[in-house]
């Protein structure tokens, strides 16, 4: 273990919590498709090849990435922002439907598919920490400073909200937080939650009212988890998933199961992803259930901490943006498993069975630990001259 750890830079509780989780999520795979097997058939042990497969590009793509400095992720900020917005336009018009969703685009020849949304998110993030740096005292300038940063949040929440609700406004409220660290003007930022609620209230009317137009795909999807979520004398069908879920981790009392002999997560779909923490906790129990959220809000402080550290406003800002959209991702699956969020679709990061969202969350990863590096470095050059000057 210590010769692989000497070979990795940066932050070493970053590394260790990630090459743990890593390790964990291949047993929870092939303990939790059983659901996925009876769906589109195969073995466990096909699943589990292929989330290997996703975690050693994953883990690559990491290794990669944390080498860099992050001055040249910067500089890449635009075009990825563009790159970003083709694949969502793609996305749009020719994305793969699952589960009455377009949100995925498929990879010709390797029948692999990954959701665009998982790379727009990330996107977002860093070329809005660009811009915020790049932009510092002209926000209060309409024209000069506000707009040119919250167009390209507006485009890609508007471009994310079809097909995938939760995901834009997770987004839309991580780019507020982003936005006030950065001084953007309170009002200015009222004004943008106001005129973004207003619009989405008058896109709701114009589907309701012209229901041909299908502006809202899976406007239906939505109302009817928010109502079901709200009534109380709830209907065991309509909310057979949330149930299943809320049941699966009162049967997995203090100390679980056990591995794979979990029985709701064969009721539960997407046990492996959206409804993971319940198929965890039936196998696992409460006291690994803690353990779970202590090991990602480590995670969280040690982000911030790289972040908070930093004498550059862009690596705060990414390390942040990073940071909190990890832990809002684990949070709401938390909250949709144990019944105070209504049921939408966010993965658990670096657990949940390998695709795009893993590969994205090792790549953010990936950048926060060359921040992290970057900053090693200058310390120890820091500690050199002083050790020159005193001699």
């Amino acid at each position: 273990m210590q010769n692989i750890l000497k070979h990795l830079k940066g932050d070493l509780v970053i590394w260790v919590i990630t090459l743990l989780m890593l390790a964990f999520s291949l047993i929870t795979v092939y303990s939790f498709v059983p659901i996925l097997i009876k769906m589109e058939g195969g073995t466990p042990f096909k699943y589990l090849f292929k989330h290997i497969t996703y975690v050693g590009i994953s883990l690559g793509v990491m290794y990669w990435v944390h080498k860099k400095d992050a001055k040249y992720i910067s500089q890449l900020s635009k075009f990825g922002f563009y790159l970003a917005v083709a694949l969502l336009i793609f996305t749009f018009f020719f994305g793969t439907r699952v589960n009455d969703a377009g949100r995925w685009v498929r990879i010709p020849f390797v029948g692999l598919t990954f959701q665009s949304s998982d790379f727009a998110r990330l996107a977002l993030i860093i070329y809005i920490s660009r811009l915020l740096v790049k932009k510092k005292d002209l926000l209060n300038n309409w024209k000069e400073g506000f707009w040119p940063v919250v167009i390209p949040i507006i485009v890609i929440c508007g471009l994310i909200v079809k097909d995938n609700f939760s995901t834009a406004a997770m987004l839309f409220s991580i780019s507020l937080v982003l936005l006030f660290l950065g001084r953007v003007p309170f009002l200015k930022i009222c004004s943008l939650v106001g005129g973004g609620i207003a619009l989405l209230m008058f896109i709701v009317l114009v589907h309701k009212a012209a229901p041909d137009l299908n502006l809202l795909p899976r406007y239906e999807t939505w109302e009817n988890r928010i109502l079901n979520q709200m009534d109380d004398d709830k209907d065991v069908i309509a909310n057979a998933q949330a149930l299943n879920a809320q049941l699966a981790i009162y049967s997995g009392s203090f100390i679980g199961k056990g591995v794979g002999d979990g029985e709701l997560k064969e009721y539960l779909p997407e046990a492996y992803a959206d409804f993971y923490y319940s198929s965890f906790v039936e196998e696992f129990g409460l006291f690994s259930a803690i353990l779970l959220i202590l090991l990602y809000l480590i995670l969280l402080y040690r982000i911030m901490r790289i972040g908070l550290r930093s004498d550059n406003l862009f690596d705060t800002y990414v390390c942040i943006g990073i940071g909190i959209l990890m832990l809002s991702q684990a949070s709401v699956n938390m909250l949709v498993c144990t019944g105070i969020a209504p049921v939408t679709g966010q993965n658990m990061p670096l657990l949940a069975m390998g695709g795009s969202a893993l590969m994205i969350t090792c790549l953010g990863l990936g950048i926060i630990q060359g921040i992290a590096f970057k900053q090693m470095k200058s310390s120890t050059v820091s500690t050199d001259e002083d050790n020159l000057v005193s001699i």
